[in-house]
């Protein structure tokens, strides 16, 4: 019964909506967020998947072709990425939130395929960022409230003076944005605790 249930066009596409969702929440609420708490990248990753996801669904029942499919979403992606600077990480996030709504919004596939995919990507994000997998450095980001040019002109000094200021073992940084208006100051920095 529920085989024939998911036979019809809707319930099918309902399903895969379910893995979809599914999916992503464990990536960015259930990994990302958890590990990061960064509600600003989460909202707007989980947002795009849904978007994609439709968009995607509605291009495929219209015989769109799958190079067209992945050039559009190729270019949303480089859009919405480069409207603010994102970290390797929470961009390789927002990555595989798109990528799950790929895998399960492209027709042809069975559902115990898409779900089995979606898994298998989840497992591979849980296990290579699991913070026991590199847990000797950390990251953050950091807003310092005057820009001091002295220091940005001199990596090894500002890596002493923000080791100094977070009490951490500073391995490396990396400048967000410079606000000269505001004097403010916007890093990245990577660290290992003493």
């Amino acid at each position: 019964m529920i085989a024939q249930l998911l036979q019809t066009p809707f319930a099918a596409e309902l399903a895969r909506f379910c893995i979809n969702l599914t999916g992503m929440s464990a990536l960015l609420f259930g990994m990302y967020y958890r590990r990061y708490r960064d509600k600003e990248l989460v909202t707007a990753a989980a947002l795009f998947n849904i978007f994609v996801f439709a968009v995607l669904t509605v291009l495929s029942t219209v015989q769109f072709g799958v190079a067209a499919g992945f050039g559009l979403f190729a270019i949303l992606a480089l859009f919405t990425l480069r409207s603010e600077p994102l970290s390797k990480t929470e961009m390789t996030y927002f990555f595989g939130s798109v990528a799950i709504a790929v895998i399960c919004s492209v027709q042809g596939t069975t559902l115990p395929f898409v779900a089995v995919t979606v898994a298998l990507v989840l497992v591979g994000a849980f296990v290579v960022d699991h913070p026991r997998m590199l847990q000797s450095v950390s990251g953050t980001k950091v807003s310092l409230d005057k820009i001091n040019v002295a220091l940005l002109s001199d990596p090894a000094a500002m890596r002493c003076e923000l080791s100094q200021r977070l009490g951490v073992d500073v391995l490396s940084y990396q400048v967000l944005q410079l606000d000269y208006i505001t004097e403010m100051a916007k890093l990245n920095v990577h660290y290992r605790k003493h």
